[in-house]
């Protein structure tokens, strides 16, 4: 008989008393636990794909560890320790999932999954917290007072990245932000890193975070869901944890407390076809965004549209089979300039066509995002300002670029 698949779970290499381990987690944040492995039981973890019997484990085992055999009762506890915990796709883990997304359905509130995880979750704390990330070498000072007088900003793109990795472009981006009146209405697109089959998902609940909770603009969103062509919220569940759109709820919610109503949309990959590069062709696409483009347009909205958004993921924690040196970093820097500079004069499909133009070999997530964010507000009358540009390592071998832009 079969053994159960092992769901989509990430798995991160460990030292432990001199040991090397795999720590395997859980990305969609449905379980919390972390579970440490030995190389031989990550070896039968990573063999559960729902098809291969013990006696398939067994072969595979012994040609991968020298001819080793595995007993098994050994293959049968490490399934049942990964079943326990919900890391297999299982009877116990569909009443786990069915628990949690019946909580998130019934609760109109988006709850601050990321505080006290990757932010402070105390309101003094995380003001302190964001104040530093203002007053780092790297950032551009003490936020500013919000201007009172002009219009806002028709659009920003700032990073997703991890505040303790990117702090100082978020503070550099929301920097040139608050020099801007403040919106009456952002428009947030984020990336729906579990990359589910709807090019936009939507969600009506409000956006929790520890500076108090910002309304979300349902009139608006509902708007939106009429120029969907398929169902805008029948994913909405990647809400829950995904962390693009929250973070861009906190800096929000700092500068402009919650005085200020947000339409969060995630964006999914918009084409499975790597050689598609002119999303304009997409008529279920263009017909969404153009629904967003008419709610921007509207004086009465007073919108600003943000993307959260990263650039490159490049280096061996991302499957490139190299190692990043300063000759990587130089290329990476070079394209993802070229991007931009399509980015900041406001041409949506002309970035879309450069990031796709080698099949997107940087792996820029925040493509379909930054796209959407530009024919939002399609048309600018004056180019945008490349505020920062920066890359962080990523502790596993390999960087992340990303940039602060705003368009006035």
């Amino acid at each position: 008989m079969p053994l159960p698949a092992l769901r989509n779970i990430d798995a991160s290499p460990v030292k432990h008393e001199g040991q090397d381990l795999v720590c395997l987690f859980d990305p969609e944040g449905f379980v919390d636990t972390q579970l440490v492995l030995s190389p031989a039981a990550f070896f039968v973890a990573s063999c559960l794909n729902g098809n291969n019997e013990v006696r398939d484990i067994q072969v595979a085992f012994a040609r991968q560890f020298g001819g080793t055999v595995l007993l098994s009762e050994d293959i049968q506890q490490v399934v049942d320790t990964l079943d326990v915990h919900g890391f297999l796709l299982t009877e116990r883990f569909d009443t786990i999932r069915r628990g949690i997304e019946t909580d998130f359905d019934k609760d109109d509130t988006r709850r601050a999954y990321g505080a006290r995880r990757s932010y402070p979750g105390e309101p003094g704390e995380l003001r302190e917290f964001i104040e530093s990330l203002f007053a780092l070498p790297e950032g551009p000072g003490a936020a500013p007072p919000i201007t009172e007088a002009g219009e806002p900003a028709r659009a920003a793109i700032v990073p997703h990245i991890d505040f303790h990795r990117g702090g100082h472009c978020y503070a550099r981006g929301y920097h040139r932000l608050a020099q801007f009146t403040k919106p009456g209405v952002v428009i947030i697109f984020g990336v729906a890193h579990a990359s589910p089959p709807a090019p936009f998902v939507l969600t009506r609940k409000n956006f929790e975070t520890p500076l108090g909770t910002l309304n979300t603009d349902t009139a608006i969103v509902d708007r939106l869901a009429q120029a969907a062509t398929w169902d805008p919220y029948e994913f909405e569940t990647v809400h829950r944890t995904e962390h693009s759109i929250e973070f861009q709820a906190v800096f929000l919610a700092y500068l402009y407390g919650t005085d200020v109503r947000i339409v969060p949309i995630l964006c999914a990959p918009i084409s499975d076809d790597p050689f598609m590069t002119d999303p304009d062709d997409l008529d279920h696409v263009t017909r969404f965004l153009a629904a967003c483009r008419d709610v921007a347009a509207d004086p009465a909205n007073r919108v600003t549209v943000i993307a959260g958004a990263d650039l490159a993921h490049v280096g061996k924690r991302f499957g490139d089979p190299f190692d990043i040196d300063e000759q990587i970093i130089r290329q990476v820097k070079a394209r993802d300039h070229e991007d931009l500079e399509h980015v900041i004069a406001g041409r949506p499909q002309d970035f879309y066509k450069s990031v796709l133009r080698d099949h997107n070999q940087r792996k820029v997530c925040g493509h379909s995002c930054i796209y959407a964010a530009l024919k939002t507000v399609e048309g600018l009358s004056s180019p945008g300002e490349l505020v920062d540009y920066g890359y962080a390592e990523d502790p596993l071998g390999g960087i992340v670029s990303f940039a602060g832009i705003v368009l006035p």
